[in-house]
């Protein structure tokens, strides 16, 4: 009986095993039948549409009975037209044989049965995949960065195109499917303005590292090309050495475009921006159009949302910009992560326990050079038991056998706040410790988290809901120096994102790529 038992559950656990394994199938709602005209069509073998090994294309051609649906001439044409166009949402057409399916409408008339039905499944084939390239991009960003936290985008492909195939209104899906975001939107602008600009065929600034007004140099020559061709800068200069007033003011302007300090000044940083060609710029909106594609379609009511090359945080509630934040992003070494997560926890006085990558990193190095070098910065060492361990007793070839704990106060590396929410990498936005850095232009600097300017105004803004959080409590808390955690009650979604061009206003407005993300993503998108 013990054994038979045994027999009984074993089958039961190997039974669930197997129906975990089982794929789920990519249709959540039952597929309607593919309503068929008049026109010429013909029967398909199922070889034909399973060599494409696609699970959809087979569902697709199942509601027609396997049997071509492409004889009507507008729909057709509407399809070829969309993949034949796509480059103008930054897509590319050779991705969806377009020479080799305009091949086969020249000859469309005369085409076998055969050839009738090839032709059918290659152009739903490449329909389908250029709607899921509009919906949710061509790649997957977790299979190509090991810090991009995003909820998979999920498209019920069949029923969205069989639908409009039915009721002809196959021209409303493009639109219908793409993201709903005004940055979306805005890079389509940037895209549509970058194309009209001529070919760029001016040099490359070399040889400039510091430039100011009423400088004399050659490359103000040069200078002065680019900032005409970009607009910045009226077409009608002597095109002389000298960096004059108008120069000056164009200079400003281009580096306001460009997130830079608008001082006037050619630095680095704009003799970089400015050596930027038009083919750069257009693969960089690119990039990011399918970033965007990656977010999702629509944003909820309440949010905060990051981008992490313009160091900026924007609380957007009921679509109106409530508050606006400078902020502190992670250094190309230790990259703030791309995160979509809720916002939970307001913690005032928060301690700070030392990462792993900083304690090897920076706190070891020093702890060998200085034993007081963590005391000095209020930082306590604890064992596995809790117990407090004296400075001299650190083991430094077992340093991984600690806590390393800095308590609450003003000089805490995450200052005297922390918002906490939910993601797999242990960041939050806090203060900091270091508050003068966010009147740098570049602050790409943090060790992955992400540092906020005036962060108490922040917390009373999102706590402060029902007037029960006004400035003196929490300036009570902070001067008590006691950590004190408060739920967030208030619905807000956190968008911590990165993406380096739009538009507004049709001017184009870039970031510099801090992490380098956008020649090598353009590389992958025509790969």
């Amino acid at each position: 009986m013990k054994k038979l038992y045994f027999l009984l559950v074993l089958s039961i656990v190997i039974s669930c095993k197997k129906e975990e394994k089982k794929k789920p199938s990519l249709s959540k709602k039952p597929i309607p039948a593919i309503i068929l005209t008049d026109e010429r069509k013909v029967t398909i073998d199922t070889a034909v549409i399973n060599k494409f090994k696609s699970e959809t294309l087979q569902q697709f051609y199942t509601a027609s009975e396997n049997t071509t649906v492409w004889g009507n001439l507008k729909k057709r044409t509407f399809v070829l037209t969309q993949l034949q166009n796509s480059d103008a949402l930054g897509l590319n057409p050779d991705d969806y044989k377009i020479t080799q399916l305009k091949n086969f409408e020249s000859r469309i008339s005369s085409l076998s049965d055969a050839d009738l039905a090839a032709y059918d499944v290659l152009l739903t084939y490449n329909f389908e995949k250029y709607l899921n390239h509009i919906y949710k991009g061509k790649l997957d960003p977790k299979k190509i960065y090991g810090n991009w936290d995003l909820e998979e985008k999920t498209f019920d492909i069949n029923n969205v195109l069989i639908k409009a195939f039915n009721n002809n209104k196959l021209d409303s899906i493009v639109e219908n499917i793409q993201p709903k975001t005004l940055i979306y939107k805005q890079l389509l602008k940037a895209l549509e303005i970058i194309n009209k600009f001529p070919e760029d065929d001016i040099k490359l600034i070399e040889g400039v590292t510091k430039l100011t007004l009423n400088d004399t140099n050659p490359a103000l020559v040069t200078i002065k090309k680019r900032l005409m061709y970009w607009n910045d800068m009226p077409k009608r200069d002597s095109l002389n050495k000298i960096y004059d007033q108008k120069t000056f003011e164009a200079v400003k302007k281009f580096q306001e475009r460009h997130g830079l300090a608008a001082d006037g000044v050619i630095g680095v940083g704009t003799i970089s921006a400015l050596n930027y060609s038009k083919e750069k710029r257009r693969e960089q909106i690119i990039a990011n159009l399918e970033r965007w594609r990656w977010y999702p379609s629509e944003l909820v009511e309440n949010y905060f949302i990051i981008n992490i090359p313009d160091y900026s945080l924007n609380v957007v509630e009921n679509q109106d910009t409530t508050l606006v934040r400078n902020i502190a992003v992670g250094t190309n070494k230790r990259r703030t992560p791309v995160i979509t997560s809720k916002l939970r926890t307001v913690v005032f006085n928060p301690t700070w326990t030392v990462p792993p990558t900083i304690l090897k990193e920076d706190v070891v190095p020093a702890m060998k050079r200085n034993r007081n070098y963590l005391a000095k910065k209020n930082i306590t060492i604890y064992d596995s038991a809790g117990n407090v361990v004296e400075p001299h007793a650190w083991n430094e070839n077992k340093p991984n056998r600690y806590r390393y704990v800095q308590s609450p106060g003003y000089n805490n590396s995450l200052g005297v706040m922390k918002i906490m929410f939910p993601n797999h990498y242990s960041v939050y936005l806090h203060d900091t410790n270091h508050r003068n850095i966010f009147g740098r232009s570049n602050r790409s600097l943090s060790s992955g988290c992400v540092r906020v300017e005036n962060p108490l105004e922040l917390a009373q803004h999102i706590l402060d809901e029902e007037g029960t959080w006004p400035k003196d409590r929490i300036d009570t808390i902070i001067a008590s120096k006691k950590t004190t955690s408060v739920k967030i009650t208030k619905k807000y979604a956190l968008y911590q994102w990165y993406w380096t061009a739009w538009s507004k206003k049709n001017q184009l407005l870039f970031r510099a790529d801090i992490y380098d993300l956008d020649s090598g993503l353009y590389a992958l998108l025509r790969n």
